[in-house]
Parts: C-alpha cells; structure tokens; sequence
C-alpha cells in the first residue's frame, strides 16, 4: 500500500468515499445512494480541488484507490473556525479494520502541520468504532451534543 495525494482525475471517487463514509448503526438499513445529493453532505465533496485549503491523500493498493482522507475549511458538522480544516475519511468495506484509516489519518496529520495548520476537527456519531480510531492518533473531543462528538487534533505538538 501507498499513500498518496489524490489526482485531479480521481475527484469523481469523493462521490463513492462520502456515501462509504456514512455512519451505518448495527441492525439499520443503509441509505439509498443518492442521500449524498443532501446539501449536508455535499458541502464535503462539491467543487473539490477548488479551494487553497483542499486536500486529499488516498491508499492506493496494487493501483487501486481504497481509501481517502479529504479535509476542507467548511461550515460542516465538525466546523470549528474558519481556520481549521474538517477531516473526512472512508475505505471501502473490505478493507477496512487493517490499519490503513489510522495511517492515512497520520499522513493528513502530517501533511496539514507541514501546511502550517495549528489544528484539525472532525464530527462522529458516538457509536461509531472510528471515535477509537481518531483518539488513537491524537484527536480529543471537546464538543458534543446528543449524538456527536466534535474532536480536534492539535497539530503545534506534532
């Protein structure tokens, strides 16, 4: 596996990585395809590559792209400020639970103190397994409301 910023020519993939992002609670019924067209959620995809502050690193096994970790400067769930970039982050199903979100959360880390970030923030539904994940490589909750958390990760101390 390598970790590598996303192409230009890959964007479309966003599409398939946001619906993969979306949280699924043990016994319900995954949403249909098009729940990404919602205005909430497009805020994470539309336009991408456009703004100074988008980033995108994927895995890539064997020349296959299954996984990114995308952030933005955006009025999301996990808006901080207008200064602090919003992680997003997806594998596809099969390869999930094998380390490779913890790494590219790490190489996103990275690459937004080299940025000269101060910080990153992310929201989580509170059943999500990910919130272990995120605490793992540095993020900190210090937000939440009945089913999120907002986390940030201090990037100065990295």
């Amino acid at each position: 596996m390598i970790i590598r910023e996303m192409t230009v020519e890959e964007y479309p993939l966003l599409e398939d990585f946001l619906y993969e992002a979306i949280f699924i609670p043990e016994g319900a019924v995954k949403p249909p395809r098009n729940i990404i067209l919602n205005e909430d959620l497009q805020v994470y995809i539309r336009d991408f590559g456009r703004k100074e502050d988008d980033y995108c690193l994927v895995a890539d096994i064997g020349g296959k792209v299954v996984g990114a970790c995308w952030v933005r400067i955006m009025n999301d769930y996990g808006h901080i400020d207008d200064e602090t970039p919003s992680f997003a982050i997806s594998l596809f199903e099969e390869y999930r639970g094998h380390g490779i979100g913890t790494d590219l959360m790490l190489a996103m880390l990275k690459l937004l103190k080299t940025k000269g970030y101060s910080r990153a923030s992310l929201a989580v539904q509170k059943e999500n397994y990910a919130v272990k994940m995120y605490k793992k490589v540095g993020f900190k909750i210090v937000n939440e409301n009945e089913q999120e958390y907002i986390m940030t990760a201090d990037l100065k101390g990295r």
